[in-house]
């Protein structure tokens, strides 16, 4: 029996990744630095922001990295006042509301940026849940969030699917025992797959998720 279905934000609800690779290519143009899209899937796509000021400025202090994510996430909702959800989720959504299914998104952005994300997806308040990485103890690719996400849902992880289109995402939500869909839409298939992805679809509309989903919600 299905209990819960738990949800990454950026690249899974909707396709965001070039968004973001924009907000950095500005602000980092704006100090004399590049970023290629290959730099970005392999070293930004997916991990928070700790990580990714750890990686763009190692030798900087953390008032500096704060400050840096700061600017790129406020640039980052300046480029999205509106966003489409990914193709397949409102009927996923609908479907586990009429189920009893319990709904949590788990994800490495900021409060900030997951509100902002919702609403401007129009599904503020469609989640039981939204759990923020800056507010736990770790963050993707360790398995604490999606554990933490189980716990609040009161689901067990062999009774959950879990939806990624990032290494650590798919990392993390394997690494918690939970069957972990990888959405292709930053990622290849064969990365997702490594990663730890049992599945990988386009979109929320692939036949072989609803195979998985619709028995189990019996």
């Amino acid at each position: 029996m299905l209990e819960a279905l738990l949800f990454d934000l950026d690249g899974t609800l909707t396709d965001t990744d070039k968004l973001h690779l924009l907000a950095l290519q500005q602000l980092l143009r704006e100090k004399g630095r590049d970023l290629t899209e290959a730099e970005f899937a392999a070293h930004v796509s997916g991990r928070a922001n700790a990580d990714l000021c750890r990686y763009l400025f190692p030798d900087r202090p953390l008032a500096e990295h704060q400050a840096f994510a700061d600017l790129k996430e406020a640039r980052f909702r300046a480029l999205s006042p509106s966003l489409q959800p990914t193709a397949g989720l409102l009927r996923l959504l609908e479907h586990a509301e009429q189920h009893g299914i319990g709904m949590a998104v788990v994800t490495n952005a900021p409060r900030a940026n997951a509100e902002h994300m919702l609403e401007a997806l129009a599904l503020g308040g469609r989640f039981e849940h939204v759990l923020v990485a800056e507010e736990l103890a770790r963050a993707k690719p360790d398995p604490l969030p999606y554990l933490t996400g189980l716990e609040r849902l009161g689901a067990r992880a062999a009774h959950a699917l879990a939806f990624e289109d990032s290494v650590p995402g798919v990392t993390a939500a394997s690494g918690a025992g939970i069957f972990t869909v990888g959405l292709s839409t930053s990622q290849s298939a064969e990365a997702l797959h490594a990663a730890g992805a049992q599945l990988v679809v386009a979109d929320f509309d692939d036949a072989r998720l609803w195979e998985l989903i619709q028995p189990a919600s019996s």
